[in-house]
């Protein structure tokens, strides 16, 4: 079943668009669905949401204490459904209620929050619209930031997001909002939860996916957080390769693998790669392999992670490699299963909703609205406020997957066109994007 809504939507938009098609072969293309697309980005925010708000029921619960790992100091897969524990923030004083550990599930009455894994992607998404462009620049990102951050807490910014917000407000523009010398979270995690959507813009070409958002990432992240951030959206860019294989495990696989060529081999991130693979692939559970990047990266600082050395506030459980290394582990044993992947991301620790989001958003456009709810057995809500941690957006900051899906078409048309040199079918309702 199609995503009617968005489809008339979509039909209106392409009669701004003309088709021409040049003299090249169609095996010299890779024809996509705009159709199909459109409820494939439905899938994204709709898989990132239910992710995200699942995730953030054990967000730093679990963090490891830099030492023997004893029973309790984790969460096994016997705690799904069982009692969520305390985060490193809340002490004896905070009443849990009663909260398990299981999939949080909005339905048709109820309404999405956004949160700090889904906000900037959408901000960033409205400001490609808003000014008309397929790349960002230092100026259209500062003032957008100003626009729609509260200057105040409750702002939903930490670490990174916060320090760059903070120089943005004394006058100073990215990139220079992300160097080393300027914020001193340059290493956390930030960028690769805002910027994951810059992959999905370009549909089968992760080098524009990775061209569009260096400026973003820049504007929070350097060294190994920024390359790790561009991992993420080469392989939301893969996402949409007509390749075929015999299971979404194998394409998940592909997509990984592929993404993995990227990363640096001096560097941590493919080291983390690397070593979660081999795990993985030894048998090993994953509550086990879970551990052993504990010890490997927190108690024994290998591979050049030298998070603990630092002394920072939580041993840098906001940070950008344990997190990378967290989510390798829910990627691999989640093994493109929606339901496994966010359950392992959830359990995982540290800061969980944010690999869980990622996951739970990218095998959400793999697999498209349909099927997630076929999987949970939910007709989801649509609705989302970004006026949960955002503000100064239009309708009162409600808005719906839907139309967020078709304002994602709109991008897409553009980078097709002026950033891959691709065209727009009138007939087919679809892209013809060269093969580089």
């Amino acid at each position: 079943m199609s995503l009617k809504k968005n489809s008339i939507i979509i039909l209106t938009v392409l009669s701004s668009f003309s088709c021409n098609l040049s003299s090249n072969s169609k095996s010299d293309y890779i024809e996509i669905s705009r159709e199909k697309y459109a409820d494939q980005l439905y899938g994204f925010w709709l898989g990132q949401s239910i992710a995200n708000w699942t995730g953030l029921i054990t967000e730093m619960d679990k963090i490891g204490n830099i030492g023997e790992i004893k029973t309790g100091d984790f969460y096994t897969s016997d705690n799904w459904g069982a009692d969520d524990q305390r985060s490193i923030w809340e002490d004896e004083s905070v009443d849990k209620g009663g909260i398990k550990i299981d999939f949080v599930l909005k339905d048709v009455n109820q309404i999405w929050g956004a949160d700090d894994d889904t906000d900037i992607e959408y901000m960033y998404q409205y400001l490609l619209n808003y000014y008309d462009t397929n790349i960002l620049t230092a100026n259209q990102i500062r003032d957008g930031w100003l626009k729609h951050i509260k200057n105040e807490e409750e702002n939903y910014l930490w670490v990174s997001n916060q320090e760059a917000f903070d120089l943005m407000i004394d006058g100073m523009k990215p990139p220079e909002t992300g160097d080393p010398k300027n914020n001193t979270s340059y290493m956390m995690i930030d960028a690769q939860l805002t910027t994951e959507i810059f992959g999905l813009f370009t549909p089968t070409r992760p080098d524009v996916g990775v061209k569009i958002a260096r400026l973003p990432i820049k504007t929070t992240s350097r060294n190994e957080a920024q390359e790790i951030a561009e991992f993420y959206v080469r392989m939301h860019s893969l996402a949409s390769n007509p390749k075929k294989f015999k299971s979404l495990k194998d394409k998940v696989f592909w997509m990984a693998k592929q993404s993995r060529k990227h990363l640096n081999n001096n560097d941590y991130p493919a080291k983390m790669y690397d070593f979660v693979e081999q795990l993985y692939f030894s048998g090993m559970s994953w509550e086990k392999a879970r551990d052993s990047i504990y010890i490997r990266y927190q108690v024994d600082q290998k591979d050049g992670y030298d998070i603990t050395s630092k002394n920072l506030y939580c041993n840098g459980c906001f940070a950008s490699g344990i997190n990378f290394a967290s989510s390798l582990i829910s990627l691999f044993y989640g093994e493109g299963d929606i339901k496994e992947t966010i359950k392992i991301g959830t359990l995982t620790g540290w800061d969980s909703d944010n690999p869980t989001s990622t996951w739970g958003g990218l095998i959400g456009f793999l697999i498209g609205k349909e099927m997630i709810e076929k999987e949970f057995n939910t007709n989801f809500s649509s609705k989302f406020n970004i006026h949960r941690t955002r503000q100064n957006f239009p309708n009162n900051g409600i808005d719906t997957f839907y139309n967020m899906a078709s304002e994602g078409i709109r991008v897409v048309d553009r980078v097709v066109e002026k950033e891959m040199n691709g065209e727009i079918n009138l007939v087919n309702n679809t892209w013809l994007i060269p093969i580089k």
